[in-house]
């Protein structure tokens, strides 16, 4: 039976992780909140992402998205502290959600019951793939039997070697639903290209290109350079374009030798910002 690390990894639901990732490393995750006409559900309730999307494409209406409650966090950190581990919470950037102040709230009404010190929360400065590959520095780093404060820089040092790229279809769904942010620029061109945006603090422009074929070419570019440059870890995720993301594999796993971390589809609470089509990159710098 495999021991428990001393230092407990904890998430919320947008890094968008492998099922078979989770169960390795004993991930926990915190769900956010998405649906239409006020019945808001935790994003891990959606099982059928077909429909997710297809109503997203024909529904007048965006669907709302929420952070969890610091209630929902309580409920996770509480038990992990109780039974003696410490905890480190990774989520989705402060600047596109309130996650990371529930988390926040959360961690210290434990530390306030008498646990100062055992829960440490970090803002990740990213999301989907690239939050992904901060959870896993954590989960790589908690298996070691590192301490809470070597598992926590672990995390900074991996965010400081992170690049996060996706392209979109379009620009609407970040218009509609207000986390456009430095793209905003873009949005007098948008239907006439298709953007390449990187997903930090904010989502920014990195590139533009006029059709889904030279998208993907730029994609396999910013691989191949960041391989040349001695990057090891990447990923891959998409959002209704299976054959994309596939061709992206390929393409990835001839330059690296070898196959992504992981290959996931963008779940419902990123989807109804960013919406169907999109094609996401990460990887982690030496």
């Amino acid at each position: 039976m495999r021991q428990e690390a001393r230092v407990a990894v904890v998430t919320d639901s947008t890094p968008y992780l492998s099922p078979e990732l989770v169960d390795r490393w004993a991930i926990h995750q915190v769900s956010l909140y998405v649906g239409w006409d006020g019945d808001l559900r935790p994003e891990r309730d959606y099982d059928d992402l077909d429909a997710f999307y297809t109503r997203l494409r024909e529904s007048p209406q965006l669907p709302a998205t929420s952070q969890p409650s610091v209630g929902d966090f309580r409920a996770c950190f509480e038990p992990l502290v109780s039974a003696g581990r410490d905890v480190i919470s990774v989520h989705l950037a402060s600047g596109l959600s309130g996650t990371f102040k529930s988390a926040s709230e959360a961690a210290r009404t434990v530390a306030d019951a008498g646990h100062p010190g055992r829960v440490e929360v970090i803002d990740s400065q990213t999301g989907a793939g690239g939050l992904g590959c901060l959870v896993v520095a954590a989960a790589r780093a908690a298996e070691r039997g590192a301490e809470l404060n070597a598992v926590v820089a672990a995390v900074h040092d991996a965010r400081e070697r992170l690049g996060m790229w996706f392209c979109l279809d379009t620009l609407e769904y970040l218009r509609r639903g207000g986390r456009i942010g430095a793209a905003q620029a873009m949005l007098g061109t948008a239907l006439k290209v298709k953007p390449i945006l990187t997903f930090g603090s904010e989502i920014a422009p990195v590139g533009r290109v006029r059709t889904r074929r030279r998208a993907l070419e730029r994609m396999t570019e910013y691989l191949s350079e960041l391989h040349d440059r001695g990057a090891t870890d990447w990923v891959v995720q998409h959002a209704q374009a299976p054959e994309d993301a596939d061709h992206l594999v390929a393409r990835g796993t001839a330059i690296f030798e070898g196959g992504p971390l992981f290959v996931t589809q963008v779940g419902p609470v990123l989807g109804a910002h960013l919406g169907s089509g999109v094609l996401v990159g990460g990887i982690a710098r030496p």
